[in-house]
């Protein structure tokens, strides 16, 4: 297992030195047609979270938590006499409880966020300058592979994912991965009810398979493990995934409704489509992926 960086493979340069992109690079005209070659149902399964609201009125902006909401709202109107109800709403990109897509300008490390970029050049007051997640706004469009770590349950507390358990979960769906395509991981955890238990989470060595494999997207339930998994790089999805590799995730995401379907239909492959709003200089943005068959 890694535990200097150094020794980990890195994109940062790969796609220029001024990227935006990341691993989306990946994504081919052949790997998009791939994709929508799967689309031959019309079926359609949301792989986002139902996010619950509070009211804006009950408190200050929700913390980085678990046990609290991550959108706020407050009702308002429009017009007098009122014509139309609106709201104000405040949301917590980060959120466990919200399903939202990582810019590459989230994780810095030693003063840099991808592909190399000083911290201070990428983001300020104002916002995200480089790297912002907006840059996605016109879609990821794929070919998505789910892999059911856990297709009777869910995996043990504190599990530290290897490639050795991508390669098993590929072997039982008899799918081979390639590049250019988003990976879908399902544990069977959900972060927000089982907060406070030992977090299952990406080593080292599953990364560097995501990275051998040229995975364009990571979408799961689980990210990186909490606590942090012994004798390897803490945070390993995020700091060298992310921030060494560009590799785009969603954090998040639901995998329960479609390893259903895809048991359902006999296969593991659908057309992985995601896009987040055109909102600019932010280092999240919330997003629903979709899986289309």
């Amino acid at each position: 297992m890694v535990q200097n960086p150094e020794e980990f493979p890195s994109n940062w340069g790969r796609w220029g030195a001024t990227d935006q992109l990341g691993t989306v690079n990946l994504i081919t005209a052949e790997a998009r047609a791939r994709g929508v070659a799967q689309a031959r149902k019309g079926l359609t399964v949301s792989l986002a979270r139902k996010t619950p609201t509070a009211p804006l009125m009950g408190g200050p902006m929700a913390a980085l938590r678990a046990d609290t909401t991550g959108v706020q709202t407050i009702m308002s109107f429009t017009g007098s006499p009122p014509l139309a109800m609106a709201e104000l709403m405040l949301v917590t990109t980060h959120h466990p409880e919200v399903t939202h897509l990582d810019a590459l300008s989230h994780m810095v490390v030693d003063g840099q966020v991808y592909p190399g970029i000083a911290q201070a050049e990428s983001s300020g007051p104002a916002g995200v300058i480089h790297g912002a997640a907006d840059v996605f706004a016109d879609g990821i469009v794929t070919r998505g592979v789910l892999l059911d770590l856990a297709p009777d349950g869910k995996l043990p507390d504190g599990h530290a994912v290897t490639a050795d358990d991508l390669d098993a979960a590929a072997a039982r769906a008899d799918v081979v991965v390639e590049p250019g395509d988003a990976l879908v991981v399902r544990a069977g955890w959900d972060r927000v009810p089982d907060h406070g238990r030992a977090l299952p989470g990406m080593t080292s060595g599953a990364v560097r398979w995501m990275h051998d494999h040229g995975i364009a997207v990571y979408a799961g339930d689980i990210g990186d493990a909490s606590p942090p998994v012994q004798d390897d790089f803490p945070g390993a999805l995020h700091r060298l995934g992310l921030a060494r590799l560009g590799l785009v995730l969603i954090d998040g995401a639901r995998g329960e409704e479609l390893a259903a379907v895809c048991r359902e239909q006999g296969r593991c492959t659908f057309l992985f489509v995601a896009a987040v709003p055109r909102i600019l200089g932010t280092t999240g943005l919330p997003v629903n992926p979709l899986a289309i068959f």
